[in-house]
């Protein structure tokens, strides 16, 4: 049953990201239809795909037959095809949103969209664009039955009392991986006014050489911080949805065709925008990103403060949630004591084993109570920090416990139950909805009655 559960948990997200999976191509029947579920198909090359992302991201820990996989997706299918049945409604903007995310995940995996829609040989955004809007909707369809069938579902104590004892006898209690509570104090090294006088002055300079009919994208080529310069020029295809940030996308939208726009200041540095041109909703954009140079002295600096605070801390002088408060940089931890979220689970935990290996390095050893050396980092933008990290709680790797680990054994013995509701759900639906296996999947031998087999 375990299996069962991880599956169908992690299937409607590898509905999006195995599309971004490639297979060589020896081993797909690329127009192999699979399936038929209602109005909707598996294609034989999905089942590859599908199964590899499910092996791929169990790290080998979850193997599976064509035929269970193919198993997994026709229950999706099932869902997406009853959901349109049942009238499930899904708006364009919320997809339209979530596709924007998606783009914005692959463009930061990749490097800029430009190279996405490249690697996966797209005529041009739009065309990515409009996949991932098939795929996502797909998805939400998906999503929304599975809440409408088990929307009214919960558990009792006594339910996940005796789901804990039934997987105690069967020697199958979970292990769940060790997982911390990490706060920091985070102390930004800013630039001089001198050094932010000088960018401005330059961006002016090189503002004004444009208008006087230098190549802007030769400009960004050589003055730029923007790391996909050199493969766009700086050029950037812009909507109200577009993952830009508010600044850009503002100044973008207040433009001429043609005209250079005075330097402004974002998360990132200082820019100029030229704008190019006007396709309805869309604007195409240059723009050049420079970002200030913080001298050795400042780094320095800025390292000794942490230090101190950091003394200060151990001496009983203030707490740390008292030194966050007092003199913490970090707008999104600092009004917390500068408790850092989990931003894939938007929970205060983090399972150590699958933290960022350079983070991991740092906290590993640290027990509850514990700092951690101070240590410099960089965000994305470019700004230039040091930080000091406090361990606020650490629990080891472990088997489930009853009394310590009642929230999760609870979640687990919900998801058990909300997963009998839909395979009782599907074996009603399936007499009910036109489904076709190709002779190349007649022999698999599926949980439920998917080839309508009468009984003897």
């Amino acid at each position: 049953m375990q299996f069962k559960i991880k599956v169908l948990k992690s299937i409607s997200f590898v509905l999006f990201l195995s599309f971004f999976i490639q297979v060589p191509a020896q081993k797909i029947k690329i127009d192999g239809v699979g399936v038929v579920v209602g109005k909707n198909i598996v294609l034989e090359s999905d089942i590859e795909k599908f199964k590899l992302e499910i092996e791929n991201s169990s790290e080998g820990k979850i193997e599976i037959s064509d035929c269970e996989m193919l198993e997994q997706l026709m229950l999706q299918k099932l869902l997406a095809h009853h959901a349109v049945v049942d009238s499930i409604v899904v708006s364009d903007a919320e997809i339209e949103s979530q596709v924007e995310r998606n783009i914005q995940f692959f463009s930061q995996e990749y490097g800029s969209i430009e190279k996405v829609v490249k690697a996966y040989g797209f005529n041009d955004i739009e065309d990515l664009k409009k996949e991932l809007f098939g795929i996502e909707k797909e998805n939400y369809l998906i999503q929304r039955e599975q809440s409408k069938i088990t929307e009214n579902i919960d558990v009792t104590p006594e339910e996940v009392r005796i789901y804990f004892n039934g997987l105690k006898e069967k020697g199958e209690l979970p292990e769940f991986p060790a997982e911390i509570q990490l706060a920091q104090l985070v102390i930004n090294a800013e630039a001089t006014q001198e050094e932010l006088d000088r960018i401005v002055k330059k961006l002016l300079q090189i503002k004004k050489e444009i208008e006087g009919g230098a190549s802007f994208k030769m400009k960004a080529i050589i003055n730029s911080n923007d790391p996909g310069v050199t493969q766009n020029g700086g050029k950037y295809s812009i909507n109200k949805e577009s993952p830009f940030i508010k600044e850009f996308k503002e100044t973008a939208f207040s433009l001429d065709v043609n005209q250079v726009s005075e330097p402004f200041k974002s998360m990132f540095g200082y820019h100029i925008i030229q704008l190019h041109e006007i396709k309805g909703n869309t604007r195409i954009a240059s723009h050049i990103l420079i970002q200030p140079e913080i001298p050795q002295e400042k780094l320095d600096e800025t390292k000794a403060k942490v230090e101190q605070i950091k003394k200060d801390i151990q001496n009983g002088v203030l707490t740390f949630e008292e030194a966050v408060k007092k003199y913490s940089q970090d707008k999104d931890t600092k009004n917390n004591g500068g408790l850092i979220v989990n931003p894939y689970s938007g929970e205060s935990t983090f399972d150590l084993t699958r933290m960022d290996p350079a983070l991991y390095a740092r906290v590993n050893n640290l027990q509850k109570g514990e700092m951690s050396d101070v240590f410099y980092d960089e965000e994305r933008g470019g700004k230039k920090m040091y930080k000091v990290m406090i361990m606020k709680d650490r629990t080891n790797t472990h088997i489930a416990d009853m009394l310590d680990d009642y929230v999760k054994v609870q979640s687990l013995a919900l998801q058990k139950k909300k997963q009998e509701t839909i395979a009782k759900w599907s074996r009603e639906k399936i007499g009910d909805t036109y489904i076709k296996i190709s002779d190349d999947f007649q022999k698999c031998k599926f949980k439920k009655n998917w080839k309508k087999e009468t009984s003897n």
